[in-house]
């Protein structure tokens, strides 16, 4: 059993991938490969799952790098010898090969970004709240600031809550439709909802990115995935970008 879910080359061998929820150690309502350690799952079983994912992906358990994720638009440089951000953060960065950049999410997004051609890989963790800060941009600026090129990325936005089932209430959408215009929809049901997938493609577009691209399955429409909105108490799938060694 394949414990990530989507693979793909970006160029020059970089890779990303996202887990699925199945073939790891949790118990329910974490069934079964967790990788969240903040939601309330037993510990040993999240690290064991996470060194799972680390086999799955051709890669050490060490290389792979967390962050405190806190709906924020903090970047972090992930250079050698740091194992994980000195304090929260949504985005960060690396051009240090070997070193996977994790995101952690059940609704939010977690956004891929890579510039093979300058070695740089960027991962941010994008919902409601980091669309509206603009996590996104801040990631492709501090990428920009580092060598890349906007117009030489490449950027994937992974699995997330669709439009159509991600309802918020009025002002909510009003609030972040002031922002990113892009975002606003109706959900299947004609209520006022949120499309976080299409409001990062938005804002990945007005930085100049050169390939967008979208997993397109909707956390809460598919059981393989974690999802806060369907299931409440539950785990988290992890998004993540890694420079070949």
């Amino acid at each position: 059993m394949s414990l990530v879910t989507t693979t793909a080359d970006l160029g020059d061998g970089v890779r990303v991938g996202f887990s699925c929820r199945s073939g790891g150690s949790s118990r329910p309502p974490y069934d079964s490969l967790n990788l969240g350690l903040s939601v309330g799952d037993d510990d040993a079983a999240v690290l064991a799952n996470r060194g799972a994912l680390a086999v799955a992906c051709g890669l050490d358990a060490e290389s792979l790098t967390w962050m405190r994720q806190v709906h924020g638009r903090d970047v972090w440089y992930a250079a050698d010898g740091a194992a994980a951000p000195p304090g929260p953060v949504d985005a960060m960065f690396t051009d240090r090969p070997g070193r996977a950049l994790c995101v952690l999410v059940a609704d939010c997004a977690p956004v891929l970004l890579a510039d093979p051609h300058a070695r740089i890989v960027g991962a941010a963790h994008a919902g409601r709240e980091g669309l509206a800060v603009g996590v996104v941009p801040a990631l492709v600026a501090a990428m920009t600031a580092a060598g890349a090129r906007p117009a030489r990325m490449r950027a994937v936005i992974g699995p997330a809550i669709c439009g159509r089932c991600y309802e918020v209430p009025p002002d909510l959408q009003a609030k972040v439709g002031a922002v990113v215009p892009e975002a606003t929809c109706a959900t299947a049901v004609g209520t006022c909802g949120l499309d976080i997938a299409a409001g990062l493609a938005a804002q990945l577009a007005a930085t100049g990115v050169g390939s967008i691209d979208a997993d397109g399955r909707c956390t809460r429409e598919s059981p393989d995935l974690y999802s806060y909105r369907r299931d409440g108490r539950t785990g988290r799938f992890a998004g993540l970008v890694w420079l070949p060694e």
